[in-house]
């Protein structure tokens, strides 16, 4: 089952540098024939994004900007992505890491001033499309970090801890997904199946209840919308393990995409691929089960319901499962928490809807 996850973490940064200096190749000879420098690169615009059902996520289309220091409107964002490819090849170089929140604050000591974190996010991305890699792939990381519990063994691959063996079961609160994790090579498991749960308290709640070894499931934490390093870790528990996915999410609009973006990404990651999980299954809480299970529920709010509609429109919410829920949210204007089974008592999520629900989505199509 070990792949050649330290392998292809050396040659994927030997690319990514080989690439990073390329670039500012290219700069460097455009200002040697007397030309003011400029970065052609894919449009991010709404109007440049499709959803490509062959590969169930969005992707980008062919049309392209242009970035010349020549034009006083692109100058700052041009220098703003020069200054940030300096300082992630000298992250990928040094096999170091930054937050984004980090980068923000890294450009000040480089006299680099983004207005806000949001403008140095926007940039990263940037640099994302020009590269054809992502911002993981320049070791730089959101702040928000999810969780895994269950039993697998992985070997990590990073420096210092290269060859190093760990159960995912070692710490009861779960191991943090992170870039080491996330690289690491998967050795062993006995798992046949993955659980995603959106929300921190059940998660506890199932490693509480033993579920990883009722279910024979790795367990997930979301925390909310997944961030990127977990959505690749569960494609690759997908992909490389077989082991099928079931995400378990609030019942409400919100819930809905949550389970979307792991299964067919987002429009805000149209240039990037491998972050998806197209057969993994969106196994509830269903509005359906807000009436069948009688669980306490609130009323929809004008943003759901705004929601809701932007779901209906979206191309991805076709299938029938979707479309049936999607119908009975509006239908009904009622939203429920994942918690809201421990009505029945702190254990019936585990004991009753969990064994039913697995058994009922097995075989779903989307």
């Amino acid at each position: 089952m070990k792949g050649g996850s330290a392998m292809k973490s050396r040659e994927k940064r030997k690319d990514v540098l080989l690439k990073l200096e390329k670039f500012g190749r290219e700069l460097c000879e455009q200002i040697e024939k007397g030309s003011f420098p400029h970065i052609t690169m894919p449009s991010r615009s709404i109007e440049n994004i499709f959803y490509n059902p062959d590969l169930r996520q969005y992707v980008l289309g062919n049309k392209t900007v242009r970035r010349s220091a020549g034009n006083i409107r692109h100058l700052r964002p041009f220098t703003h992505l020069v200054w940030m490819a300096y300082f992630t090849h000298e992250l990928t170089t040094n096999q170091k890491t930054s937050t984004l929140r980090d980068v923000f604050y890294s450009a000040q000591a480089y006299d680099i001033s983004f207005q806000d974190q949001d403008e140095s996010d926007s940039i990263i991305t940037d640099l994302e499309t020009v590269l054809g890699y992502t911002r993981e792939d320049f070791n730089v990381f959101p702040e928000e970090s999810s969780a895994v519990f269950g039993d697998l063994t992985i070997e990590y691959t990073v420096p210092n801890y290269e060859g190093k063996r760990l159960n995912l079961t070692s710490h009861p609160d779960g191991v943090m997904i992170g870039p080491a994790l996330t690289s690491a090579d998967f050795v062993e498991t006995s798992a046949d199946k993955v659980i995603a749960i959106e929300k921190g308290g059940l998660f506890t709640r199932f490693i509480e209840e033993r579920v990883h070894e009722k279910f024979n499931a790795i367990l997930v934490f979301l925390r909310g919308q997944a961030p990127r390093s977990t959505r690749y870790f569960i494609r690759r528990l997908n992909q490389e393990l077989g082991l099928p996915v079931y995400i378990f999410t609030d019942a409400d609009p919100w819930g809905m995409h949550i389970a979307m973006v792991i299964i067919s990404g987002s429009a805000n990651a149209a240039h990037v691929k491998e972050l998806t999980t197209p057969d993994a299954k969106w196994a509830g809480v269903w509005a359906s089960d807000i009436v069948n299970y009688k669980l306490p529920n609130d009323k929809l709010e004008d943003v759901d319901i705004k929601r809701l509609h932007e779901l209906m429109r979206d191309p991805r919410y076709k299938g029938e499962i979707w479309q049936r829920e999607i119908n009975l949210f509006m239908k009904n204007q009622r939203k429920c928490e994942l918690e809201a089974f421990s009505r029945y008592g702190l254990t019936h999520i585990v004991d009753a809807y969990l064994p039913q629900r697995l058994k009922e989505v097995g075989d779903y199509g989307e």
